[in-house]
């Protein structure tokens, strides 16, 4: 049997290339709480990304000394991995992060995705949940069960989580929201003209 199951994904690059495009994901993951990436990129991003959040909650001098191994800028984001996100995690099991697909960003039609830290300020999940308690309420209907197991995924680890989701309602009833066309738009950070 030649070769057997791959263990991780290699993205098409050698392993100190491999290593250095993940400890610079994570490193931007870390600095922005959410950033947006291909898909085969943020599944082996999240992995690292949730190991290094187990090695934050573990707290001990090497778990310090491995987190600064990884990061490229440890001395901004140490603080940051043993202090807040330690705490915002104490009581998580695990699964820190989430992949969410999007519709494609570069040019060459590549899956894309957004690798974010879960109960964070830009949590995806939890503005799309508000947004459709908003829109339900609006319409006077009753919640369903997908939106109604949604409320309880956002709102089980987070502190006063209840009360958060309902503060975002209230934002978002204050913002007008306008159809997206991007029918002519050509990504420029992708290398696209305009």
């Amino acid at each position: 049997m030649a070769g057997g199951r791959m263990k991780y994904r290699h993205l098409n690059r050698t392993s100190s290339h491999r290593q250095a495009l993940l400890r610079n994901l994570v490193t931007s993951l870390f600095t922005h709480e959410s950033i947006s990436t291909t898909w085969p990129k943020a599944k082996e991003a999240q992995r690292l990304a949730e190991q290094l959040i187990t090695l934050g909650k573990k707290n001990t001098e090497a778990s310090r000394r491995r987190a600064l191994s990884i990061f490229y800028t440890p001395h901004e984001l140490l603080p940051k991995l043993f202090g807040p996100l330690r705490e915002r995690y104490a009581n998580r099991p695990g699964g820190y992060t989430r992949v969410l697909r999007i519709e494609p960003l570069k040019p060459d039609q590549a899956p894309s995705a957004i690798l974010e830290l879960v109960d964070g300020p830009k949590d995806m999940r939890f503005a799309m949940t508000a947004r459709t308690l908003l829109r339900v309420r609006q319409k006077g209907q009753d919640v369903n069960e997908m939106t109604q197991k949604n409320i309880e995924k956002v709102t089980r680890f987070r502190p006063n989580g209840e009360t958060k989701l309902e503060e975002m309602i209230g934002k978002l009833e204050t913002l007008e929201f306008e159809p997206r066309d991007d029918s002519s738009n050509e990504e420029r950070r992708w290398g696209g003209k305009k």
